[in-house]
């Protein structure tokens, strides 16, 4: 039985209302249910999305670990809190991942990857990515110090995989997936401006081409390309419509991506949706919509381990 957990945040939102939360989706039976109701007050609403909702999952061993904008929440599977930590170079977090005991934290706003080390309870080391001219230069910082770099979101990383090939990131406007050796950071792969979720997959990249409101898989080997829809809605299928002032919220807006198992995905949008992707049938398998408002939209999105 396939379970997958979702984030969402819910973009204009007002200060004193609901603005995302943890979701828990059956596949088999389509069944949702809603874990945490995300209403929290004290955050910056300035802005589209600002410090709203919630964000990137991962798990180790039985904690799971959910990002907001500038704070890191460990939970049970159970969803009782086990503790939260900040540091002042996280800010507008996107995604996260786990690899040999830390937590590797986007940070949006300072164009950088933050560490966690999940036995010490700290975060310990960081990265600041910044482009010059066609290459991009590395610098590493201690999170802990005051030496870090200042608040310019000028690439707008939102994701990163760590494994044991090295740390793979991507965003809205670094040209491609971009790979750190642990000591240089280069381009593994161009991909098109406005990409969320880019990751390795088989031989080539999966993402959300936000901009062209697709999923896609990219491969050397254009056979195995795939190309899947995100899921649209007639306008008088929509609420919210009126109620961002930014006119930001969009539907048919991708992000939120993970592999199920071989050949089948499953990729988020707005208004809060998860779509089942199939390469073999090269078919949408399945769709399941949270909420209509198209404010609300999926952040993170992962297969759940746990019964």
């Amino acid at each position: 039985m396939t379970k997958l957990v979702a984030t969402s945040v819910v973009r204009g939102s007002r200060q004193g209302e609901s603005h995302g939360g943890v979701f828990l989706l059956n596949l088999s039976g389509q069944e949702v249910r809603q874990v945490i109701d995300w209403n929290t007050m004290d955050i910056d609403w300035r802005g589209r999305g600002a410090d709203r909702g919630l964000r990137g999952i991962a798990f180790h061993q039985d904690t799971v670990f959910i990002a907001a904008s500038d704070e890191l929440f460990a939970y049970d599977p159970d969803f009782t809190l086990k503790g939260s930590w900040k540091t002042p170079y996280l800010k507008h977090c996107h995604e996260i991942s786990v690899y040999q005991g830390q937590v590797f934290l986007t940070s949006t706003g300072f164009d950088s990857i933050i560490a966690f080390d999940i036995e010490k309870q700290q975060f310990h080391w960081a990265l600041c990515i910044e482009p010059e001219e066609f290459r991009f230069r590395a610098r590493v910082f201690d999170p802990r110090s005051g030496d870090g770099p200042m608040m310019l979101n000028r690439m707008h990383i939102n994701s990163v995989v760590a494994n044991t090939g090295g740390m793979y990131i991507g965003g809205l406007k670094t040209g491609g997936m971009l790979h750190f050796n642990g000591k240089q950071v280069s381009m593994s792969a161009s991909l098109p401006r406005g990409t969320h979720n880019a990751q390795p997959y088989r031989d080539g990249v999966l993402f959300n081409d936000t901009e062209a409101n697709v999923v896609r898989f990219a491969s050397p080997d254009e056979s195995k390309e795939r190309v899947f829809r995100i899921p649209e809605f007639p306008a008088g299928q929509l609420t919210g419509l009126n109620l961002d002032d930014s006119r930001i919220a969009r539907p048919s807006f991708g992000r939120g991506l993970c592999v199920i198992r071989e050949g089948l995905v499953a990729a988020g949008s707005s208004p809060s949706t998860i779509a089942i992707h199939d390469f073999d049938s090269r078919q949408t398998a399945m769709t399941v919509t949270l909420s209509t408002d198209v404010r609300n939209a999926i952040h993170g999105l992962e297969v759940w381990p746990f019964d």
